[in-house]
């Protein structure tokens, strides 16, 4: 969810070329969130073609290789590899601004594939993706141990769910209690930045199911202002340290956490 609003939200400025490239080669739901189920990919005499959702903002997933969206991808590690391999090889992505990798929950060989391919690109870092109770950070101080171990620099961390706030009274209700301080106190202990917190919004459901930008449809949700502040200020970082070579934003999750990697140009 983070990576299609991510795509989106950074898509919004018609003058970047975004790429979302999705590693989730098991359960790829990119397809299905940006409104492209049932899509093919094209195969031209420069390799495969993405499928766009707008002009600027182009889709590759292991989804549109698939007849049916129900079909089980069942691949040990050394053919997902090289289909990681193939997908940054292979894709006619032309110029693009970023590069935005959504995969799997885990520290497995997608995320030890993909930060080994691009290892020459000069990754930017980790944003680290967590709700706040404690059963998700556990997971996530194992992902940040893995990016500290792989040397992947980490950018931040936000914390999904972080509160419901009633549409009609406003009062906020903490759906998963911060028992143990939330990803506020995880950075604290960790020395991590916290980059945002995003609360619930029922509407974001909605919105990925019918493949359309949540952003776009509920603008003045609290939610939507949140994504929108750690969009800007992470593109604002970008571009401050603008270089003519690719860097990589890693952002990992683990159960309702993923990992995404953005490429800046």
């Amino acid at each position: 969810t983070f990576s299609a609003l991510l795509a989106h939200g950074l898509a919004a400025d018609e003058t970047k070329q975004v790429a979302l490239l999705d590693i989730d080669i098991c359960g790829p739901s990119i397809p299905k969130m940006m409104g492209l189920e049932g899509e093919q990919v094209h195969q031209s005499g420069s390799g495969w073609s993405p499928v766009y959702v707008e002009e600027n903002l182009g889709v590759m997933s292991v989804g549109f290789l698939l007849s049916s969206p129900d079909d089980a991808v069942i691949w040990r590690g050394p053919k997902k590899n090289g289909l990681i391999k193939q997908f940054l090889r292979d894709v006619d992505w032309g110029e693009v601004d970023y590069l935005i990798v959504d995969t799997p929950p885990g520290t497995s060989d997608e995320h030890l594939s993909i930060v080994q391919y691009l290892s020459a690109t000069h990754i930017d870092g980790a944003v680290i993706v967590t709700t706040p109770q404690e059963v998700s950070l556990q997971d996530v101080r194992k992902e940040i141990n893995f990016c500290r171990k792989v040397k992947l620099p980490i950018i931040g961390v936000v914390e999904n769910m972080s509160g419901f706030v009633c549409p009609k009274c406003k009062n906020e209700s903490q759906i998963f209690p911060p028992t143990t301080g939330g990803a506020e106190k995880m950075c604290q202990n960790l020395n991590v930045s916290l980059l945002g917190k995003v609360p619930l919004d029922p509407q974001i459901g909605k919105s990925c199911d019918r493949g359309q930008s949540f952003l776009a449809e509920a603008p003045e949700s609290p939610a939507t202002l949140s994504y929108r502040n750690i969009i800007q200020s992470e593109s604002e970082n970008h571009c401050a340290n603008e270089s003519p070579r690719f860097r990589a934003l890693l952002q990992y999750a683990k159960g309702l956490n993923r990992l995404v990697l953005l490429c800046h140009k």
